[in-house]
């Protein structure tokens, strides 16, 4: 159901009269359930057809970790492929991490999902049907002291959002306008797709933007990030800059911390340089190590003398909480351990 747009639905249901159909995109979108059998107000017949095409996916493998308030699926698209979602819950916020692409193209080393490759683009079904599930999800089996809906989205799940523009646009368009989402309660990270970045500034939503860079020694970071080569680092922190300045919101420059490879003071030195320019924040989080990768996280003393560094360097940072570290937390560990 939700690869149709909403629009559309009444295609699906030629005979039916067209309050059904605002009922049965409230059902999806706004109150969504788990089985279409809950569709309480909706013909039996109508509630059998939806059943057949109610999810774009299929749940394969769920994981819990810290004491029930992170929650990791596993979804077996209907093309056989895998997709990863997280749902983290907090005191005053429910956060759910989303894929936008089945895989990725940007090669990033110290990644699992880059490390599987690029198959294909999400439609925007398949990644809005991700928040669908979550908070039909969240009405039956709410966090601990969380919020029992989804109040925040960050697409730093699989894939690459803004190489997947179209799609994920549309996505949150739904989001905003049937799922009762602000587009300031809604993150899109990038690695640095300059394209996507000037395509989203030029849009009206006022959506958060998150770059990752991870160095900014051009050299280094084509290393660590590929598509540095392509779209240089000096291009993506001026993109940046014009999203803040035209939007009005405040980038996060996203640095996952590796030991030996982005972790010295000439890095932190750089990064905070870049912060100051573009009067962004700084999230740091530690590596979570991937299989097919040796690289490592810092020590703990490491770590704090880097954010010291970036402190007194004028840079507003936080140290990001690293989830679920026990069940495959990183982004595509999962499928990368399923799969193998």
């Amino acid at each position: 159901m939700y690869v149709t747009p909403p629009g559309e639905l009444g295609e699906l249901f030629p005979n039916e009269p067209g309050y059904r159909m605002d009922q049965l995109v409230e059902w999806l979108y706004t109150h969504p359930v788990m089985s279409s059998g809950d569709m309480m107000n909706l013909p039996t017949e109508m509630r059998q057809q939806v059943a057949r095409s109610h999810w774009p996916f299929s749940l394969e493998i769920e994981q819990s970790a810290d004491g029930g308030l992170t929650k990791k699926w596993l979804f077996k698209c209907e093309d056989g492929s895998s997709i990863e979602t997280v749902l983290m819950g907090y005191q005053t916020r429910t956060t759910l991490c989303i894929s936008s692409q089945v895989g990725c193209a940007m090669g990033c080393t110290f990644c699992a999902t880059g490390q599987f490759g690029f198959d294909r683009h999400l439609n925007a079904g398949e990644i809005v049907a991700q928040v669908a599930y979550a908070n039909a999800y969240l009405a039956e089996n709410p966090l601990p002291r969380s919020p029992a809906r989804v109040t925040n989205v960050v697409f730093m799940g699989m894939g690459e959002p803004l190489a997947n523009y179209t799609h994920t646009i549309e996505a949150i368009r739904r989001m905003t306008g049937l799922m009762e989402l602000s587009a300031r309660s809604i993150t899109v990270s990038t690695v640095g797709f300059v394209p996507g970045m000037k395509k989203l500034t030029d849009d009206p939503l006022p959506l958060n933007l998150a770059v990752s860079l991870h160095s900014t020694i051009p050299s280094e970071r084509s290393k660590l990030v590929p598509i540095n080569d392509r779209y240089p680092i000096d291009d993506v922190v001026a993109a940046a800059k014009d999203y803040y300045v035209r939007k009005g919101r405040r980038i996060s420059l996203e640095w996952t911390l590796i030991a030996g490879e982005n972790d010295s003071d000439e890095e932190a030195v750089g990064l905070a340089r870049v912060a100051r320019e573009i009067q962004a924040h700084v999230n740091v989080i530690a590596l979570n190590p991937t299989p097919l990768s040796t690289d490592l996280p810092p020590s703990r003393d490491h770590i704090r003398r880097f954010l010291g560094t970036l402190r007194r360097e004028g840079a507003n940072v936080t140290l990001r909480d690293t989830r679920g570290q026990d069940i495959d937390a990183a982004c595509g560990q999962l499928r990368l351990r399923t799969e193998g």
